[in-house]
């Protein structure tokens, strides 16, 4: 990762569905990383992103089996704390309660319900950027930038066009 060993600025997207609005390419301006929590759409939405900055990507519900270029799941660590990134849907219904049962990183990065949100509790995040594809439901398209400094996250959710 191109940061400090105690700051790192990662890029979350998820739920593209096929479509990269350009607005993304100004919104991940600067990431070191990028983390896309499925539902992709096709290899040419990871190589659009892969303009802006690395990327790993995960299975959503809607993306074909056996795509070399997803995973499961995706563990790492950045600026000293541990991530975890799913689409959500092997949960069923992903809930943010459900989420820190499942998984015991400090970070969880899912998609699927497209509904933006970050919810914090006994120091550790759930974390779901929103859908960055078509808009759908009423909710605005959007993506989210994580920071790790100093052994914290902060995260803001950015509205695309």
């Amino acid at each position: 990762m191109k940061t400090q060993p105690d700051r790192a600025v990662i890029g979350l997207i998820s739920d593209t569905h096929g479509l990269l609005r350009p607005s993304v390419h100004g919104a991940l301006s600067g990431v070191s990383l990028i983390l896309h929590a499925g539902d992709v759409g096709g290899q040419e939405i990871l190589d659009e992103l892969g303009l802006i900055a690395p990327v790993h990507a995960v299975f959503g519900n809607t993306d074909p089996q056996g795509d070399p270029s997803l995973r499961d799941s995706i563990e790492l660590e950045a600026g000293g704390l541990s991530i975890h990134v799913s689409h959500g849907h092997e949960l069923g219904s992903p809930t943010p309660a459900r989420l820190f049962d499942a998984y015991p990183q400090d970070i969880i990065v899912y998609g699927h319900t497209h509904r933006q949100g970050v919810v914090a509790a006994g120091g550790r995040l759930v974390v779901n950027p929103g859908a960055a594809g078509q808009k759908r439901f009423s909710l605005m398209p959007s993506v989210a930038r994580l920071v790790i400094a100093d052994g914290k996250a902060e995260v803001e959710i950015v509205t695309l066009d």
